[in-house]
């Protein structure tokens, strides 16, 4: 992976904190608002540096939360009335629309 710099960990983590309560977005969603070339970008640097962070609402692209993350960001996410069907989220329901 290339390097990540500073202003890329904050970019990320202003768009994620933006993220309101009852909402999700993407690992994808976030790359594309920041400019960073994969999602898996945006995991690394939540994975590291987002427990401060509502990190429960960003899922991957299908709907399903990271397996090892399921219970605890569902339970989560529900406390928020974000709903899922069988550990999916119904994206188009309550997917984030990300300011340009």
């Amino acid at each position: 992976m290339s390097r990540i710099t500073d202003e890329q960990v904050e970019a990320v983590r202003a768009v994620v904190a933006a993220v309101p309560a009852g909402s999700v977005t993407t690992y994808g969603d976030i790359a594309r608002v920041v400019g960073l070339p994969s999602p898996r970008i945006v995991a690394w640097i939540m994975r590291t540096d987002s427990s401060d962070l509502p990190w429960h609402r960003v899922i991957r692209a299908d709907g399903r939360p990271a397996p090892h993350l399921a219970t605890r960001q569902l339970a989560a996410l529900a406390e928020e009335g974000v709903s899922s069907v069988d550990g999916r989220i119904a994206l188009a329901s309550v997917r984030y629309r990300h300011e340009p």
